[in-house]
């Protein structure tokens, strides 16, 4: 890791992570762990981050519990760690989930035939079953579906976009650890930062 010596040092860290992490599937970072206000935990794919902030951008089922939780506007948290350069992001701010317009149909158009797959499901995520199964139908288990045969899945496909309002930043250091704490009202707002105590 490069030394970190300012605040805008490691502001300029958490966006080079999660923008490279929603770039690169072998980030440490690409499948954060994303809370939401009941407790729940899940790791999900970090697809987009804007250079700003302004907004995180992952996929989801609509039929997902979370989705029902998160609406319009929810507290969600995110926690990311990269265990080679030992940095640890977490995060919070406001989710909102989109099933049409243009970020979800952009969203839809950028995601390939095996991502679409997934929202062919017959049932929603936690539907419960008697054995262990996929829930796809048996006709695309297995393959990579057509045009065709994903038309269906549109109507389960959501994006769950996060406007960041605080960050911490920790690198766990052999000669002693640094921390960072940044904060704004508002995504449009810049950020204020301060150093803790880790």
């Amino acid at each position: 890791m490069n030394e970190v010596l300012t605040l805008d040092d490691a502001l300029t860290d958490i966006a080079a992570r999660l923008q490279q992490a929603a770039r690169n599937r072998r980030s440490a970072m690409h499948m954060p762990v994303v809370g939401t206000s009941d407790g729940d935990l899940r790791m999900m794919v970090l697809r987009a981050c804007d250079p700003d902030f302004s907004a995180l951008r992952f996929h989801t089922d609509a039929r997902s519990p979370k989705v029902g939780k998160i609406g319009q506007g929810a507290p969600v948290s995110l926690l990311g760690f990269d265990p080679e350069a030992k940095i640890q992001i977490r995060a919070r701010g406001v989710g909102r989930i989109e099933t049409s317009g243009p970020v979800a149909d952009a969203a839809w158009a950028g995601a390939s035939e095996y991502a679409r797959r997934c929202y062919l499901a017959e049932a929603g995520p936690g539907t419960p079953s008697a054995e262990p199964v996929s829930g796809l139908p048996a006709a695309v288990e297995g393959i990579r579906p057509s045009y065709e045969q994903l038309l269906p899945a549109r109507e389960n496909f959501a994006v769950l976009l996060v406007s960041l309002t605080a960050l911490d930043w920790l690198y766990l250091a052999h000669n002693g650890h640094r921390r960072a704490k940044f904060s704004r009202g508002e995504p449009s707002q810049p950020w204020q930062g301060t150093w803790v105590i880790p």
